[in-house]
């Protein structure tokens, strides 16, 4: 989109900010609402407070009272928000995407900061973790929810925390929990997820995937090897069972004697015959943001180990590698119904990029890691502005879409170029939609596969190889949006 086209949402962006107007009972701090939308959504470099409000003809101190000191309610702004998305961008295919990412940051004063694991370096450094529930749709897709990832070092320190206006509700809470939180207030507020997916450190936590089935919601979580089951369930008995004369017998179901002990998942790939002698079933993927792309896969049942060291109720796991790295092998549970499509499951376990791509637009494009205050308050405001900011952005992405893109051959997110003002760029087709219309999450289990399966002699590596260059709808607009 260009300049002129931004400009063409003025109407738009005004009806959407007054549908926030609630959320303020004080008409003048609600006019600091569109000018710090204004200021994500413009082509400055630094997005703090300072600059927007420098840009905006405001002065930097009260723009900074409006993020952590005036009396205005971000909780409802939040719901406002979902429920937006519940009503106006719901449908069958939805799923959700749960992650985190992190900001570098200097000093200790910045809420929940210290040295910590901070994926956006890939090391340990000085950093913020927060927390989100993404959403995604089609070609659509938005964050509806971000947390602070309250360290324990933090809560063991309440002074520092009451310094920080952490309020004393606030304590350490484990990420999946956090998570899980997200997920139950955004079904509260009417959304619907066909589909819940999920990276490692949230699929290999049990405790988090008992209490998601619990809830009635299908899910695709990303596992560690080191998850361990069985390929065939072992018999399991409810016959007392005494150990000695003296002691009393056992009356707890156990593992009848001589069946085979769990075994870790990379185990059962390289020595169990029902997986081991399985062949590698190659899938295309058609994705509009990313390209084709092909991945190889194993499919079977799985009973998983639970916590009394008894089979569980079967899944699915899928082992699956990507045609040109085979080397990287992952790993998926899901609780979907038995005979749920292989496509379908690898469709939605491999769509949690997507959620990435909404950091890094949050980031680059919004300013979402420019936050500079040392307040509570004014880090989760920080968060929710921004969430609006996107809905917005990707709101007019999607009015749009379609249309030629404006920008003067500026590359691409994808290392591409874009088209210039007379061509269209090249996008790949759109693969069918994931998952059908079900009851809070529940999905048939003849749903049809959204990616065809590829004939095992077709040269996976060929189709995997090819590289489209396309304009990425996805992104929010970078030219400026003069409001």
């Amino acid at each position: 989109m260009d300049a002129q086209t931004l400009k063409s949402f003025l109407p738009e962006f005004d009806r959407f900010i007054g549908r926030f107007a609630d959320c303020f009972c004080d008409h003048r701090c609600r006019e600091h609402l569109p000018v710090y939308i204004r200021g994500q959504l413009s082509n400055l470099d630094r997005k703090s407070v300072e600059p927007i409000a420098l840009a905006s003809g405001v002065a930097p101190r009260t723009l900074q009272e409006f993020l952590a000191l005036l009396s205005w309610d971000h909780e409802r702004m939040l719901d406002r928000l979902q429920r937006i998305v519940a009503t106006e961008h719901a449908g069958p295919g939805s799923v959700g995407l749960l992650d985190e990412t992190s900001f570098v940051k200097k000093g200790t004063k910045t809420p929940g900061v210290q040295r910590q694991w901070c994926g956006t370096l890939g090391k340990v450094d000085n950093c913020v973790v927060t927390v989100h529930l993404g959403y995604t749709r089609g070609d659509f897709q938005c964050l509806l929810d971000g947390d602070l990832f309250l360290p324990e070092s933090w809560d063991g320190d309440r002074v520092r925390c009451r310094a920080a206006g952490i309020p004393e509700s606030i304590v350490y809470r484990p990420k999946w929990r956090i998570a899980l939180e997200q997920y139950d207030r955004a079904v509260a507020n009417g959304i619907r997820f066909d589909w819940l997916t999920f990276d490692e450190g949230y699929g290999g936590k049990p405790e988090f995937l008992k209490e998601l089935t619990s809830r009635g919601q299908r899910w695709v979580a990303e596992v560690p090897k080191s998850v361990c089951g069985w390929l065939v369930r072992p018999r399991v008995t409810e016959r007392p069972h005494r150990t000695n004369r003296r002691g009393r017998p056992r009356t707890k179901p156990r593992l009848v004697g001589g069946q085979p002990h769990a075994r870790r998942a990379d185990e059962l790939l390289e020595r169990h015959p029902a997986l081991r002698d399985v062949p590698w079933t190659p899938y295309r993927l058609d994705d509009r943001q990313k390209g084709p792309s092909v991945w190889e896969v194993k499919h079977v049942r799985f009973h998983p180990k639970s916590d009394d060291g008894l089979p569980g109720a079967a899944e699915h796991l899928l082992v699956a590698r990507h045609a040109l790295q085979d080397a990287d092998v992952k790993y998926f549970r899901s609780n979907a119904p038995e005979g749920t499509p292989t496509a379908t499951l690898l469709r939605v376990a491999l769509t949690r990029h997507r959620v990435e791509r909404c950091f890094q637009d949050q980031k680059s494009e919004l300013g979402l890691d420019h936050y500079e205050g040392r307040t509570y308050t004014g880090l989760m405001r920080h968060l929710y502005l921004t969430l609006v900011s996107y809905l917005f952005a990707m709101r007019a992405v999607e009015a749009r879409r379609g249309e030629k893109p404006g920008v003067d051959g500026a590359a691409s997110a994808s290392g591409g170029r874009r088209a210039g003002d007379g061509e269209v760029a090249e996008r790949p087709r759109l693969a069918k939609a994931v998952g059908a219309t079900g009851a809070r999450g529940g999905v048939p289990s003849n749903a049809e596969p959204p990616s065809p399966e590829i004939p095992r002699e077709t040269d996976a590596a060929t189709i995997a190889g090819a590289r489209y260059s396309t304009h990425q709808d996805g992104t929010v607009p970078t030219a400026g949006l003069a409001l």
